[in-house]
């Protein structure tokens, strides 16, 4: 069967959500499922050779609000010529131009990450694209995956006839043994408060800043991510803390990522949107303690009631912060349900019924 995949900025050491998602679904398939991967040019930074897998380099942009439209539409064009068994297409703004797919008879799936258009960063014009490709992504597929068990449950029966709840696994881990990339960020094991993403507004890195302004404590935050476009914002969160009291490491992955979950004392989660919180899981994944913002996706996950603050509340978060320091512990979580070995299974199963 062959599949081509689009939506992806790419993989790997390419930052992301979906990028993590791909890469750890992808790499796990069986031989006979041959995938096409569209990347973006401006992030690609290595091509591994994996035995089922062709990546294909199309030329992007990194403009914001375009990015994901030409490539996207590029993508598409490739793969109508490409004449593949299926494409995959990750999120709804991808999926502007699966008609024309559907035109020349492909069957087409779609993972529904998040809906995009509830992020801050998108002014009107791109909120209102992206609710129209959502519109045209769930009419035009012939599969629907969910990762977030309550978006799926916001449609009619016309979109869940067809949908699929298969969440985001965890990649496999194994802690960290060294310290010498923490050492190197001035930091010491078990005595600072981490968060992980992409530098952007969505993901309420400003409300951990004001809340751990409020903690007494000799803690520090670390706050691991890149920006791409929003080098405004991360000025703003530049200027809320003092720099002896904050670490940002920019984006980070492998051994240096994991150095930093192993030897963490909190992980907070302070995000106003998620379509599937896979640096929550990851984080879980250590044992690390967590404080986590009280949002939908934030509850597909099992968690006390203690480890949840209100959206954007800093105060609240301030006063659960200084507590969860000052009696410190680690945690077994219950994450049986996202072994990545079963969701490729559940995944071969949709591709196997649509062709």
């Amino acid at each position: 069967m062959k599949i081509c995949v689009l939506g992806t900025r790419g993989f790997p050491l390419i930052q992301g959500g979906v990028e993590k998602h791909c890469e750890s679904l992808y790499t796990e398939f069986p031989a006979e499922y041959r995938f096409v991967i569209f990347r973006r040019k401006p992030y690609v930074r290595v091509t591994p050779s994996y035995p089922n897998i062709t990546f294909i380099d199309l030329p992007s942009t990194k403009i914001k609000g375009f990015e994901a439209v030409y490539h996207s539409f590029l993508s598409t064009c490739r793969a109508v010529l490409s004449r593949p068994d299926i494409v995959h297409i990750h999120n709804i703004g991808p999926a502007l131009f699966s008609p024309l797919l559907k035109l020349c008879g492909i069957k087409v799936v779609l993972t529904y990450h998040s809906p995009n258009y509830e992020h801050k960063k998108w002014g009107w014009g791109v909120r209102t694209l992206l609710k129209w490709s959502e519109k045209i992504a769930l009419r035009m597929s012939d599969a629907v995956i969910f990762v977030n068990k309550f978006q799926l449950e916001k449609y009619d029966e016309r979109t869940r006839s067809k949908s699929y709840y298969i969440p985001t696994g965890i990649p496999r881990i194994t802690p960290a043994t060294q310290q010498n990339y923490i050492r190197e960020l001035g930091l010491t094991p078990g005595k600072y408060v981490l968060g992980v993403g992409r530098i952007t507004p969505e993901k309420g890195f400003d409300c951990l800043e004001k809340a751990f302004a409020g903690v007494d404590t000799d803690y520090k935050l670390v706050i691991a991510g890149g920006v791409e476009t929003e080098s405004a914002y991360l000025d703003e969160l530049k200027s809320i803390l003092p720099p002896e009291k904050i670490v940002f490491t920019g984006y980070v992955y492998g051994e240096k990522l994991n150095q930093l979950y192993t030897h963490a004392g909190l992980y907070v989660l302070s995000s106003y949107n998620e379509g599937f919180p896979l640096v929550l899981l990851e984080a879980m994944s250590y044992g690390l303690d967590v404080l986590v913002s009280d949002i939908p996706a934030s509850h597909l996950v099992d968690l006390p009631a203690d480890d949840y603050f209100s959206k954007g509340d800093y105060e609240e978060l301030a006063r659960k912060i200084e507590r969860k320091l000052k009696y410190p512990r680690q945690q077994k979580y219950e994450l049986e349900a996202y072994d990545w070995t079963a969701i490729v299974k559940r995944l071969a199963a949709v591709y196997d019924k649509l062709n």
